[in-house]
């Protein structure tokens, strides 16, 4: 039986978004601006989000907001400067 990746499955079912532009966005360990910087996101970045899960409060330009989208495994950035199209979650809690 050959198995396939799960990583690339997972991919698949994923959808990226698009940061907001002209900005570059801070990717942190945690869900919220006390967490370490873990990598700077460039102008016109698309991320995928994994999982979301309250935070701290950021306002951004897409509004205020305390989700965190889950972009990688350990790296959060604010909802508030990602277009889901929505002000609500788009992807699962994060466990």
């Amino acid at each position: 039986m050959v198995m396939g990746s799960p990583t690339s499955a997972n991919a698949a079912a994923v959808r990226t978004y698009p940061i907001a532009p002209g900005y570059t966005v801070n990717v942190r360990s945690g869900p919220g601006t006390g967490y370490t910087i873990i990598r700077t996101l460039p102008v016109g970045s698309q991320v995928p989000i994994f999982c979301q899960r309250p935070g701290e409060t950021i306002s951004g330009p897409y509004g205020t907001t305390n989700i965190w989208d889950n972009i990688d495994n350990g790296a959060y950035v604010s909802d508030a400067y990602v277009n889901t199209g929505s002000d609500g979650y788009v992807a699962p809690r994060c466990a």
